[in-house]
């Protein structure tokens, strides 16, 4: 299973994930989260990472021209869309794209089978990193037909049974490893890790 630590803005919490078993992080480039990182910050960080890991990069309704630059500015394996984006918009991204979706009243045949699906908790306006748990029963529903990651208040504390639930290609875990917003836990972190491998 895929694990994403999402939010970083050190370098020293990138090893640290990595260390710990992820295989993706995330970087946020969405000016109003308290995670947001500078493209050229993310850059630096990400140039640190070893091959097998992936670097993707968080962008909330920002024009697609702008979220190319910085995939192409960061080298980012994959773009990660949580806004209103529509599936043109990602047919228009020029890197493989992650979409968060809230299940309800969405369709998920718009989105084509390329697109990762991402089910996140609800929150209109802090769009991600928020610590409100998913729906799960909704994110199991949607694991069933597509290749989901579950997101939304995943902590060191439900994260397997979540996994369980759900049963999702991956997991994507922002604020339940973080000492403060954008700054990881190394002790939370190593929980985390410790609780999928059990």
């Amino acid at each position: 299973m895929v694990v994403k630590i999402c939010g970083l803005t050190r370098v020293e919490d990138a090893r640290e994930a990595v260390e710990q078993g992820a295989m993706a992080v995330g970087f946020v480039f969405w000016p109003d989260s308290p995670r947001f990182v500078d493209p050229f910050r993310a850059r630096a960080i990400a140039a640190t990472l070893p091959p097998f890991v992936a670097a993707v990069g968080v962008f909330v309704n920002q024009s697609v021209s702008y979220v190319n630059h910085v995939a192409s500015l960061v080298r980012l394996t994959a773009v990660q869309l949580h806004g209103e984006e529509t599936p043109s918009y990602a047919l228009a991204v020029e890197r493989p794209v992650i979409k968060a979706i809230v299940p309800r009243g969405q369709s998920l045949d718009d989105w084509p089978s390329r697109v990762t699906l991402l089910v996140d908790a609800d929150d209109p306006i802090r769009k991600g990193g928020t610590g409100s748990r998913a729906d799960w029963a909704a994110a199991a529903a949607v694991a069933g037909k597509r290749r989901v990651l579950l997101a939304g208040g995943l902590t060191p504390e439900n994260i397997a049974e979540a996994v369980s639930t759900v049963r999702p290609f991956g997991v994507d875990v922002s604020s339940g490893v973080e000492a403060a917003p954008g700054i990881k836990d190394p002790r939370r972190l190593a929980a985390l890790f410790r609780a999928l491998q059990s």
